[in-house]
């Protein structure tokens, strides 16, 4: 990529200014509150947006800090540069309430959208953040953050892995992550259900059950009423076929019968007549008194048999009409036999649900395999991604060291970058930790590590954007440096407010466009 011309409409504090960029070094040479670290400002937000902060945020972030002083509504610019061998032009338009971006092929007259990442796709997918920490250095900023490390362990497992770096380690992990909640949410979703349906069966079960004990205690009733009217009526059968010859012949209109009376009377003359006296007359005497006995009580006999019209009518009663209740009790017992058989066979029904329920379910193991199967891709992610950020660390210090001795002029000929981009100097057979040695030596370091860093993590060559990166740097660190910078990358931007810069490219012989 090569940036050709900033074309500042309103921005900060500079307005309708136009910058034209070439190869090689160029030298924006400017005093103190000069518009330098804005016109700095200024390709970064064209190149990635600029966003407004919220909240409190926004009384101090970039956006609030460079709304232009004059016309704040009239907040854009354009830049041009050239990718891939073709020339864009990209207009952007800062402002809060007409906010857009436009992008143009100049080659063929394409119009381009940024929203749907044209723009990061002809940068290859630089973010601001990896920007910030690579070839872009604003004032005092030389040390990478953090950012850089995790874009560094990123790229290594991606490579590595993939032979590629479009995958990127760190979606691929929140991915895994988001699908891992997603199948454990189902599997406590299914559990759930599963607890809910089985609460459901042994719920109805529990009433099923009732209903069983219910109709058992039905059955046994009308089972005891059956029998009972059974034993009545085997009683009935054994009754004598015969009744007495008193009884046959009385009707039964009549409480007694004359011949009775005349059977009494010839009874007692006789029993009068035949015994000697005095016997005859006790003997006579008591025959008499057991027939009044007879005769009374027989004369009350209706008198205690005196019937209610419920009674008389249970006595017209044939005994084919006696079968009908006996006929509804065994309806009864047969209905209620049925029925608990369904009852029974409902409930052994719901007892096999409620087994198969506590068996483990073919879906519950499928389930369970794919939570194991992300969880050990993930592992194997992480596993993969330390391996291979070992390999990486190997060539990030070969590459860092390569660049840490041409611009220390062989002095510091090994740089180690460790976990969190922790830095040690290998000199005399001693490791140095970084924060050891002289600032102008720190920066030099935080220099390599960041040019190390963009040659493994840019498929293709960006400017180096530079805001007095030299402030610390003598003029042997400052000579070095810049002739690597010139030998080595096509286009590089500096911005500074010393004569230092342009004196030594003269000396050294360095072409460079002064602006």
């Amino acid at each position: 990529m090569r940036i050709k011309e900033l074309m500042v409409k309103n921005f900060g504090k500079i307005k309708d200014k136009n910058v034209t960029l070439s190869d090689g070094v160029n030298l924006l040479y400017g005093e103190n509150e000069s518009g330098k670290s804005t016109l700095h400002t200024f390709i970064k937000c064209m190149l990635f947006g600029l966003e407004r902060g919220r909240g409190r945020a926004s009384a101090n972030d970039t956006f609030s800090t460079y709304e232009p002083w004059e016309n704040p509504n009239y907040y854009s610019g354009i830049l041009k540069f050239e990718s891939g061998g073709k020339s864009f032009c990209l207009s952007r338009n800062f402002d809060r309430y007409s906010r857009s971006a436009e992008l143009i092929c100049e080659d063929d007259g394409e119009e381009l959208s940024v929203a749907d990442g044209d723009l990061e796709m002809i940068l290859g997918g630089l973010t601001g953040a990896v920007y910030d920490n690579t070839v872009s250095v604003g004032q005092l900023k030389a040390e990478p953050g953090q950012t850089l490390a995790a874009e560094l362990k990123n790229y290594a497992s991606n490579y590595y892995a993939a032979g590629s770096s479009d995958i990127n380690l760190e979606k691929a992990t929140g991915a895994l992550r988001a699908r891992l909640r997603e199948l454990e949410r189902e599997a406590k979703e299914a559990l759930e259900e599963k607890h809910r349906k089985r609460e459901k069966i042994e719920l109805e079960a529990s009433y099923v059950w009732r209903d069983v004990h219910r109709l058992e205690g039905e059955r046994e009733r009308i089972g005891e009423e059956l029998e009972s009217r059974r034993k009545k009526e085997r009683e009935r059968q054994e009754e004598p076929e015969n009744k007495g010859v008193i009884d046959e012949l009385r009707p039964n209109k009549w409480r007694i019968h004359p011949v009775e009376i005349v059977l009494f009377a010839v009874v007692v003359v006789f029993a009068f007549a035949l015994i000697p006296k005095p016997w005859n007359y006790l003997v006579a005497i008591i025959l008499f008194l057991l027939c009044g006995i007879y005769v009374w009580n027989r004369m009350k006999v209706d008198k205690r048999t005196v019937k209610t019209e419920p009674e008389i009518i249970l006595e017209e009663i044939t005994p084919e009409e006696e079968k009908i209740p006996l006929e509804k009790l065994r309806w009864e017992m047969n209905h209620v036999c049925e029925e608990l058989r369904e009852k029974q066979v409902q409930y052994d029904n719901l007892r096999e649900q409620l087994e198969e329920l506590d068996e483990v379910s073919s879906m519950s193991r499928e389930q369970e395999r794919n939570i194991q199967g992300v969880r050990l891709a993930m592992e194997r992610l992480s596993e993969l991604a330390a391996g291979m950020q070992k390999e990486l660390e190997q060539k990030l210090d070969d590459r860092a060291s390569e660049i840490m001795s041409e611009i220390t002029g062989g002095r510091y000929t090994k740089l180690v970058v460790e976990d969190d981009l922790h830095m040690n100097l290998i000199c005399g057979g001693r490791k140095i930790p970084v924060e050891q040695v002289s600032r102008g030596t720190i920066e030099q370091t935080y220099f390599a590590l960041r040019m190390a860093s963009a040659g493994l993590l840019h498929e293709e060559e960006y400017p180096v954007i530079l805001d007095d990166t030299f402030v610390y740097y003598d003029d042997v660190r400052l000579e070095n440096t810049l002739r690597w910078l010139a030998e080595n990358k096509k286009q590089v931007i500096i911005f500074t407010c010393q004569k230092r810069e342009e004196h030594i490219l003269d000396e050294l012989g360095i072409k460079y466009r002064k602006i």
